[in-house]
């Protein structure tokens, strides 16, 4: 089943233990592993418990695969989140949180949360810097606001900013972006530096963000937009990075409002997209799948 066509017939999508046999086989490849000690094959079947319950006899507690994930705790039917998680990874332009409470038949407000949990999921977390010796990293930055009425701090013809720089690697299309509350050159620094190794030839605007910690890289390539300049002289532009936040930017539009509290699992959500954009939809969802586990999301403390 692992790596087919997505296919919405498919039993994972409606049956309840279907989904859990999926899950465990993408997140448990190698046998049953306790979230609570992290021992392999030191799990056994609860007798007369209820399907997917082990027993860890090593630490002694119990567990399923949904434990330490986001999926935790959740009375949703895990084929209503496996079916949700195929939709948001398939949307090249996002689905919105009152889409999928019409097409899973769950309350908005559980909707709502899934979708957080989801893009949660989807977020990067791997510490792989980008670039390399002759590889190119496209670096920019913009600016988002949000005219709706019911958005915090609007004001008449006024509009509240908020700002993601993104960093995009065309040899390999892979996209981290991050939502920051004021671009400053000592941010964008500390980005760069964590994310994009030092040999690498950087690609920018002529933004003054990025004319000192240029100066650390193996090149730094800048493209004068203000000159209508779209490719400098050497051949490099920043169309990959602009083309991203195109994709970003439209995908936010099927949402009411985006708060910038909550701007961050947007930005997870669009990257991760783009990241994968070269596979097909049913792997991609495999991939958030995967990415849900060590990442429970809870806006009150587990009782």
């Amino acid at each position: 089943m692992i790596g087919t066509i997505m296919n919405l017939s498919d039993p994972i999508y409606h049956d309840a233990e279907k989904a859990r046999e999926h899950l465990e086989l993408l997140l448990w490849p190698n046998g049953a592993v306790c979230p609570h000690c992290g021992c392999l094959d030191k799990g056994s079947k609860i007798k007369g418990g209820r399907a997917g319950l082990y027993f860890c006899n090593a630490c002694r507690e119990q567990y399923t695969v949904t434990v330490g994930t986001v999926f935790e705790r959740s009375k949703i039917p895990l084929n209503k989140w496996v079916l949700a998680t195929h939709l948001m990874s398939a949307s090249k332009t996002g689905i919105s949180a009152h889409q999928l409470h019409r097409m899973l038949g769950i309350t908005y407000k559980s909707a709502w949360f899934m979708c957080h949990r989801i893009r949660e999921a989807m977020k990067d977390t791997g510490n792989t810097p980008m670039g390399g010796t002759e590889i190119e990293v496209q670096v920019d930055e913009t600016y988002q606001g949000n005219t709706s009425k019911r958005a915090k701090g609007y004001q008449k013809g006024m509009r509240h900013k908020q700002q993601v720089v993104a960093l995009v690697e065309p040899s390999s299309g892979r996209v981290k972006a991050f939502h920051v509350k004021n671009t400053t050159a000592d941010q964008v620094r500390d980005i760069l530096f964590t994310n994009v190794r030092r040999s690498s030839t950087l690609v920018t605007d002529e933004s003054n963000l990025y004319i000192n910690t240029g100066k650390a890289y193996r090149d730094h390539q800048t493209v004068k937009h203000s000159k209508n300049n779209y490719v400098n002289k050497e051949g490099f532009h920043t169309n990959n990075v602009e083309n991203f936040f195109g994709v970003f930017k439209r995908s936010l539009k099927a949402h009411i409002v985006v708060s910038e509290q909550h701007l961050d699992r947007y930005v997870a959500e669009s990257a991760f997209r783009y990241s994968n954009r070269k596979i097909s939809d049913f792997e991609r969802a495999e991939e958030a799948l995967k990415g849900a586990e060590g990442k429970r999301l809870t806006y009150r403390p587990a009782v």
